[in-house]
């Protein structure tokens, strides 16, 4: 425990010494973090807590949100907390800090405990090490960051430490089901790799028979209980009956019990038989999976992003880095693919080694799983490829560990004391990044200019640049996606753009209103009943948006031309951030 401690106090003071002095707002940078927290002030101000609709986005009615009240709850209680004695806006800052800050402590505990099970003291401290670098590097556990992603880490690698229990203990799998069920019940992300981490848990039953019994059936009856438990807790009893594949309802629900349970019988009736004979009953109770997935929840075999209207890719979706595939973003920035991929690769390549040389085979066998589904998953979209990152230091720290003993036993062989050095820069993505935005072209001008450029110029996000919108009387605001959150934060109105997938309706109502000529804009903008436009004229979506309609009413306006229905605000023409009030007909 005093290694955890000590690799915990110091990465949070490394993360709150390069971040706060450098901070220009308390909640991240990510749209994600605002909405979380416009979220999590409406569950203070009252709403239901098995009521997640976001009645403030979209078109009348608002959006249901597909995030975990799991999540909700520990800042909301941190903001409650710390408003004892501070104002709203400093409980809200000290909470936004210290939840991130907090979840560095998992992370770093689930990593150095599968290091240490996989490769004892000195693969624990590598793995230490890379992972504290990682956490460092990423911005999901900056002070800000609360969105779900850095508690899906914290999960995946404690499920994976649980796997690797040297005895196969129960007890041990039996977190591992429980970690499981709350990685279902808080996102749709960690879906494969869980669905993994289960295909794992009943292979090495058919493999080990009687001696995994406990642990197969431990696992199996913790992930069943947990997901039980989540979906009573969090799904209003109206929505008992709905499925949906993007959040914790009737069909994960329903088919995480129905794996569970079937697993629990088949582990608990069939150990004793040989192996053949349990990888029989095995087969039989995943075809009953199997055939309730396509009974229950068909849909949910597809990426539900397959389904988003074209314009919404176009103008939306493809502008989304995490939401890109591999190939897509190879052609918008091979420079960065490295850091995306390079790591992932070296810890595939380091289990596959090991296990060709039979040093704890299983236990790389099973992170080897792991990786690879993470890994097909961030060839899918970039997003994935945070799962890999954790994944990968465990594997990597044990190698690095390997090489830097075999280094010191050997101070004058050269080539060791390379791979060594070599394989530790290799084994952080961190280092991927730095190297691709050196190369020359657009990724090292990047880096350059953020060395070189003066104070950031304002944007159409910033709560001052909002202030005018906010002294509107409350209503309907019609504004690019990118602004959408930002304004639910700073202002009182609805707004019917934010860049969610469950608000389909409004963010293409949003950009009807911008493609369309300015007699029909009219039309889209009275039917939602906006009553002010905000416009963004640096904004990209809203030049991408110009771009594709010379005659839209955005590209008119960037031309200076103001249709009649709209009434400019006095001084926010030539600011920032354009207003115009729609005038009544």
């Amino acid at each position: 425990m005093r290694v955890l401690a000590f690799y915990s106090l110091l990465t949070i003071a490394v993360l709150l010494v390069l971040s706060l002095p450098f901070a220009s707002d308390y909640v991240g940078a990510d749209n994600d973090d605002t909405m979380r927290l416009v979220v999590v002030r409406d569950l203070l101000a009252g709403q239901s807590w098995f009521d997640t609709t976001q009645y403030r986005l979209g078109l009348a009615g608002g959006t249901p949100m597909h995030w975990s009240r799991f999540v909700d709850l520990p800042i909301a209680n941190l903001i409650s907390f710390f408003s004892l004695f501070a104002g709203q806006r400093q409980a809200e800052a000290l909470a936004l800090a210290v939840w991130p800050s907090f979840l560095v402590v998992p992370v770093l505990f689930g990593a150095g405990l599968a290091g240490y099970r996989l490769g004892g003291t000195m693969a624990m401290h590598a793995t230490l090490v890379l992972t504290a670098i990682l956490v460092v590097s990423l911005n999901r556990f900056q002070p800000g960051s609360i969105d779900h992603h850095n508690v899906q880490i914290a999960l995946v690698t404690g499920i994976a430490a649980m796997l690797l229990s040297p005895d196969m203990r129960a007890r041990d799998h039996a977190l591992a089901g429980v970690l499981a069920g709350f990685a279902i019940a808080i996102g749709a992300e960690t879906t494969p790799l869980i669905g993994t981490v289960c295909l794992v848990v009943a292979l090495r039953w058919a493999w080990h028979g009687r001696a995994f019994r406990d642990a197969a059936t431990a696992f199996s009856l913790a992930l069943a209980l947990t997901v039980t438990g989540a979906f009573f807790a969090t799904v209003a009893p109206s929505h008992y009956t709905q499925v949906t594949c993007d959040s914790l309802s009737y069909g994960f629900y329903a088919l995480a019990t129905l794996g569970g349970g079937t697993l629990f019988l088949t582990a608990s009736l069939a150990s004793a038989w040989p192996f053949y004979g349990r990888l029989a009953a095995l087969a039989g109770a995943g075809g009953v999976v199997a055939a309730a997935v396509l009974l229950i929840a068909p849909g949910c075999l597809a990426n539900p992003l397959d389904a988003l209207d074209p314009l919404l890719k176009t103008f939306w979706l493809d502008m989304v880095i995490e939401a890109q595939s591999a190939a897509a973003q190879f052609r918008l920035d091979p420079a960065s693919i490295a850091s995306f991929y390079a790591t992932g690769l070296l810890a595939i390549a380091a289990c596959l080694w090991s296990v060709r040389r039979r040093e704890a085979a299983e236990m790389h066998l099973i992170l080897l799983a792991l990786l690879v589904v993470a890994f097909a998953v961030s060839i899918i979209q970039i997003r994935g490829a945070i799962f890999v990152y954790g994944l990968a230091a465990i594997p990597l720290g044990r190698m690095i560990a390997q090489l830097r003993s075999a280094a010191n036993a050997e101070p004058k062989n050269l080539k060791l004391g390379l791979a060594f050095a070599g394989l530790t820069l290799a084994s952080t993505p961190a280092t991927w990044a730095l190297a691709g935005a050196l190369l020359p072209g657009q990724s090292g001008d990047v880096l350059r200019a953020q060395f070189t450029a003066g104070a950031k110029p304002p944007s159409c996000t910033d709560e001052a640049v909002l202030a005018p919108l906010a002294r509107e009387p409350v209503g309907v605001v019609a504004a690019v996606s990118d602004l959408g959150a930002p304004i639910l934060r700073f202002t009182g109105h609805r707004v019917l753009s934010a860049p969610y997938h469950r608000n389909q309706g409004g963010m293409l109502t949003e950009l009807h209103i911008g493609l369309s000529n300015p007699r029909q804009a009219e039309a889209f903008l009275r039917g939602a009943d906006v009553t002010l436009l905000a416009f963004c004229p640096r904004n990209a979506q809203t030049n991408l948006i110009a771009d594709a309609e010379p005659q839209g009413l955005y590209a008119s306006l960037l031309k200076g031309e103001v249709p009649a229905y709209l009434e400019p605000v006095e001084a926010t023409q030539g600011a920032v951030l354009r207003l115009y009030r729609v005038r009544p007909e």
